[in-house]
This record gives structure tokens, C-alpha cells and sequence, in this order.
């Protein structure tokens, strides 16, 4: 049995990797972007320090790079120069009616939209390091004047070096030491930069004083050996840095809230809990003697009434079920029995023990029918069809001729050969109950990893989304475990030996 456990934990680890991989992948290649641009003209149309913002905003959640590989280290001059064009379109007037095209203007059925400049944009300020010698270029050698700025101005930004672990909460005094001197050479950077009506003269004295000796200075560094593309490649990525994280157990930081996700599952996480494994201990406790009772009534008008109202139950979608419920129970119309919505009452704090388990209780009681009844019907089912595979077997007929009381009989011998099929769906239901409870948290407001990720996905909070569906993924892995395990436990005839 060890052995077995030991070879099912391991073999968890690549599938886990495997799992997070596509879930990844998924949130990634999904429409919508948490990084969207706020600025729809153009990049004189806000401010510097928000710009800044924004770009260190895409650095902390590492949007600014690739999804999965990275190839940018292979970069041409051809991939650049058309991003700056396009933005130096946009910026140039358009031309009046009747006027020639020229390098003055922008002809109106040719001015590129606020699409393609927020896509220009994003893609060169994406590129970082990686199109600083290129960018160099083409402020040295290109033919229009605004595209040579354009070029300056982005180079005072992608030749900033990102710091050191600059997210780090508890950072050493070397580290503090390392990010200073970083922090000021980008401030530096960041002045040589030209202004709107600059002249050929001025690129060329900037270009000359500041920014041919500083490449000159650190060449080296957008140089790549091919051992350093090899590392690029797989490990300068989204996931990489993701997984990077997920080792040290670091789920990342929230975008909304800035707070790391894993310390607000844990919070929201007995909520759920809560609701999950009690419904799941409701639906068997009334499940499994519900289908026992259908199989020694089998074919009986009590058995289809049974089977009648189990699957009309099923049928009902549990959103329905919450909204009435609230309505009939809960708003007064006609009754106002329970409360219609929350986990506790108001002033929990200063409740007794049995005070709050009683309030919890009573503010549960309406969102664990809903969580309960549509299970109800397929346990049963499964409880009863196994049953009747064993009620029929020769060692029940034998246990009975040897005038075993038929409880004896039931209990000891059919019941728990006969579980197996239903300690099969033991696995899936954990995490089945964690994603199925995203509508009914949401509907009685409990605030629980349901609603969490529920209010994730609306904000494009990828970490938290990450976070609640990885946690659904360790889950199932275990729940098939203990299903496993379980076999063993009711039936001495199952080894994995």
C-alpha cells in the first residue's frame, strides 16, 4: 500500500505540471488582457510617470513577456521600424483635401487607428532590452526626423534595467544597495530624451554625448551567447517565471488588490470548505440508504416515485432552486425564516462557540439544499445499481442460508462490496463542489473561493484565477487518491501490492 501512495504522489507531479500548463495557456491565449493600455492616442497623451507606471505594472506580473518561448533575442530591425512608423503616422497631421502626401503629413485614408497604436505600442515597450540596439539605429540612420525621436524616446525606456527581486517584501540590505544603483542609472536614462520640435542637430548631440558611449559602455549585455539563447528561450517567459514562483509556494500578487493570492485563498478557503464537505457528508449520508432502500424495493411503485422525484430534482439547475428559495424562506414572501445571504451574523465576534456554529447554521442551511439535491439523484443511482450487482451474487445467497440476519447480511456483506461504484465518484466531487459553488456563493454573497474566483475572472485577476483553479487541480489529484485508497478499505479482496 506505501508503495503504491508513494508511486501515485509522484506520478501527481508531472500531471499537476501538465494541468497547470493548459490552465495557463488558456488565461493567457483567452480574449482580454488585466494590462490593457489606458491610453488610446498615443504616447504624448499621458503623462510620463503613468507610462511608468503602467510598464511597471506589466514587469510585476510579468505580462511584458512571452506567453510559453521566446525567441526575441533573434529580433530584427524590420520587427521595429514599422511599430514606430506607425505611431509617427498617427502623431503627424493629416492632410488637408487636395494636398500632396509628404513627410509632413498623414494622408486621412492611410492614418493608422488607436487599435494599431495601442498595438505598437505595446509591442515595442514589450520588447524591453531586447530592441535597444535596434532602436539605436534607427535614431542614427533612419531617414525621417520622428521616427529618429521616436526612437530616443523609447530608448530611454527599454534600455532601463529591471531591478533586482523588486517585488520582494523583505529584501536584504545588499539587495536595497543593488536596487539603488539600478534605480538611479534609469533615472538617468530616462532624461536623454529629446523634445516634440527637436531638430537633426539635437538627435545627433544626444546621440553622440550620451547614447553611443553608454551602448558602447554595455554592449555586452544585449549580446547573447547561445547557451544564454537556450536559457532565454525556455526560462525569460510567463510560465517560467510562474512556475518559478509556484515552487517557493508563491502564487503571486493579485492585480486589483496587489495582495498575495495565496494569503486570500486561505482566508476565503473555510468558507467553501465549510459548504463542500458538508454537503458532500449530507449527500451520502441520505444518498447511500436512499439507494439500498431502492434496491430491495426494486421494480415497486414506492421505488418509481422515488426515481421520479430524485431526477426532477436533478433536472432543477441550482440557480433556479437559490432564487426561489431566497424568495419563499428568506425576503418574507411568504416566509422569512432564514437569512438571505452571508456565512455569520452580525457581531460574530462576541458570539459564543455554539452562538456561532448555530448562526453558521442557520445562514447555510438554504445554500447547502442547493449544493445537496442535484447530487442526490446520480449517488443514489450508483448506490443502488451496485447494490443490486452484489444482492445477486452466490455469497449473499449463501450468507442468508446460513440464517444471517438479513440487516447482517445487507450491511456487512452486500452494502460494502457494493460501494465501489460509488466511492469512484468520491474523487470528483471536491473539486466539482468548489467550481459549482461560484453561482451559489454568488447569489448568498458567502465569500468563499466560489465568489473569489468568480469576481477574478471579471477583473482578469489571472494570479487569483491561477490560484483557485490550481487548487481544484490538487483536489481532484487527491480526491482519486483517497477514492483509490478507499477500495482497499471496504473491500480486502482489492490490493495494490
Amino acid at each position: 500500500m506505501f508503495t503504491y501512495i508513494l508511486k501515485r504522489v509522484l506520478m501527481m507531479i508531472p500531471t499537476f505540471a501538465i494541468i497547470s500548463l493548459i490552465i495557463f495557456l488558456v488565461l493567457n491565449l483567452a480574449p482580454g488582457d488585466p494590462a490593457a493600455a489606458s491610453n488610446p492616442d498615443g504616447t504624448e497623451t499621458v503623462s510620463q510617470d503613468a507610462r511608468e507606471s503602467y510598464r511597471i505594472f506589466k514587469e510585476q506580473f510579468n505580462l511584458d513577456k512571452p506567453i510559453l518561448l521566446n525567441t526575441r533575442f533573434n529580433l530584427h530591425i524590420d520587427d521595429v521600424e514599422p511599430q514606430l512608423r506607425t505611431v509617427a503616422d498617427f502623431q503627424r497631421p493629416v492632410c488637408a483635401e487636395g494636398q500632396p502626401a509628404d513627410l509632413s503629413c498623414t494622408p486621412a485614408d492611410e492614418r493608422p487607428s488607436s487599435g494599431d497604436i495601442i498595438a505598437a505600442q505595446e509591442y515595442v515597450e514589450n520588447l524591453g532590452g531586447y530592441a535597444v540596439p535596434h532602436l539605436l539605429a534607427l535614431a542614427q540612420n533612419h531617414e525621417r526626423l520622428d521616427i529618429r525621436r521616436l526612437a530616443l524616446q523609447r530608448l530611454a525606456i527599454n534600455a532601463q534595467r529591471p531591478q533586482v527581486d523588486r517585488f520582494n517584501p523583505n529584501p536584504t540590505t545588499e539587495l536595497r544597495e543593488v536596487n539603488r544603483a539600478i534605480a538611479a542609472e534609469n533615472n538617468e536614462l530616462r532624461s536623454w530624451t529629446v523634445p516634440q520640435d527637436v531638430t537633426e542637430a539635437d538627435i545627433e548631440e544626444m546621440l553622440s554625448e550620451k547614447w553611443v558611449p553608454w551602448y558602447n559602455e554595455h554592449q555586452d549585455r544585449f549580446e547573447y551567447s547561445g547557451t544564454e539563447k537556450i536559457g532565454i528561450f525556455f526560462l525569460d517567459t510567463r510560465f517560467a517565471k510562474y512556475w518559478e514562483n509556484l515552487l517557493k509556494l508563491d502564487f503571486g500578487v493579485s492585480t486589483v488588490d496587489r495582495r498575495p493570492v495565496f494569503d486570500t485563498v486561505m482566508q476565503k478557503l473555510p468558507y467553501t470548505m465549510t459548504l463542500s464537505f458538508l454537503s458532500i457528508l449530507i449527500a451520502y449520508i441520505i444518498s447511500v440508504p436512499l439507494g439500498i432502500w431502492s434496491a430491495y424495493n426494486q421494480n415497486t411503485k414506492r421505488d418509481q416515485v422515488v426515481t421520479i422525484a430524485l431526477f426532477v430534482f436533478y433536472s432543477l439547475p441550482s440557480f433556479f432552486t437559490a432564487v426561489l428559495l431566497i424568495e419563499f424562506f428568506a425576503v418574507g414572501r411568504p416566509f422569512s425564516w432564514f437569512p438571505a445571504g452571508g456565512f455569520i451574523g452580525d457581531g460574530s465576534g462576541e458570539m459564543e462557540v455554539l452562538e456561532q456554529i448555530g448562526s453558521i447554521g442557520w445562514h447555510i442551511f438554504l445554500p447547502l439544499i442547493c449544493l445537496t439535491y442535484g447530487s442526490l439523484a446520480a449517488l443514489s443511482r450508483y448506490a443502488r445499481t451496485g447494490l443490486l450487482d452484489v444482492i445477486r451474487a452466490d455469497y449473499i445467497r449463501t450468507a442468508r442460508a446460513k440464517g444471517l440476519a438479513e440487516s447482517m447480511v445487507v450491511l456487512k456483506h452486500a452494502v460494502r462490496n457494493g460501494m465501489i461504484p460509488i466511492l469512484t465518484l468520491l474523487g470528483t466531487l471536491l473539486p466539482a463542489l468548489v467550481s459549482g459553488s461560484i453561482v451559489i456563493e454568488f447569489i448568498f454573497n458567502i465569500p468563499g473561493i466560489g465568489l473569489y474566483l468568480y469576481e477574478s475572472i471579471y477583473m482578469y485577476d489571472y494570479n487569483a484565477i491561477m490560484a483557485c483553479l490550481l487548487m481544484s487541480t490538487v483536489l481532484t489529484l487527491v480526491g482519486l487518491l483517497f477514492s483509490d485508497i478507499s477500495y482497499a478499505l471496504v473491500d480486502p479482496r482489492i490490493t495494490f501490492d
